[in-house]
């Protein structure tokens, strides 16, 4: 009887570790909203998701979004000492997820926040990595400033102005 509970408990210590599945998930448009913006996930070729190494995970609506939001306290909070998956929506085959880190991107495009990258599977003639990608959003070029001057979000395009 002590052999049967000791290999009962053992199977269950053993079953309990826990694998993170780091694989994309679908989006929930009525409720995953974007982390940095708060607007809700509204297209899912240019959305992006981080899973963190507990399985939580966040959205966010544009690639701009997840570049700014990784500077924040919450990110390092989220990322943890764990490892971070980032998959980005196919801007070329709507429902398709690419390694954010393998993706390619194309610059001007709309995109949801304005920034104007978009992930593609294959290299072309005028596409950056995922870290040129990053680090020219952070030199501020972007389609954004046009997007906020078109939706009215830096007092510019009013009357008077």
């Amino acid at each position: 009887m002590k052999k049967l509970v000791f290999t009962i408990i053992t199977v269950l210590l053993f079953s309990c570790t826990h694998e993170t599945d780091y694989s994309p998930r679908e989006v929930n448009y009525d409720r995953d909203i974007c982390a940095q913006c708060l607007m809700g996930i509204a297209e899912q070729p240019w959305a992006v998701q981080a899973i963190n190494s507990h399985g939580d995970v966040l959205w966010f609506d544009d690639i701009g979004c997840l570049n700014e939001y990784m500077k924040s306290e919450p990110w390092k909070k989220f990322k943890g000492d764990g490892t971070v998956k980032i998959w980005v929506g196919d801007s070329q085959n709507k429902g398709q997820w690419l390694d954010a880190e393998k993706a390619y991107y194309t610059f001007g495009q709309h995109t949801p926040m304005g920034y104007g990258y978009s992930a593609v599977s294959q290299p072309g003639d005028s596409t950056y990595t995922y870290q040129q990608v990053l680090r020219r959003i952070d030199e501020g070029k972007t389609m954004r400033e046009g997007f906020l001057k078109e939706h009215k979000m830096m007092g510019k395009g009013e009357e008077g102005d």
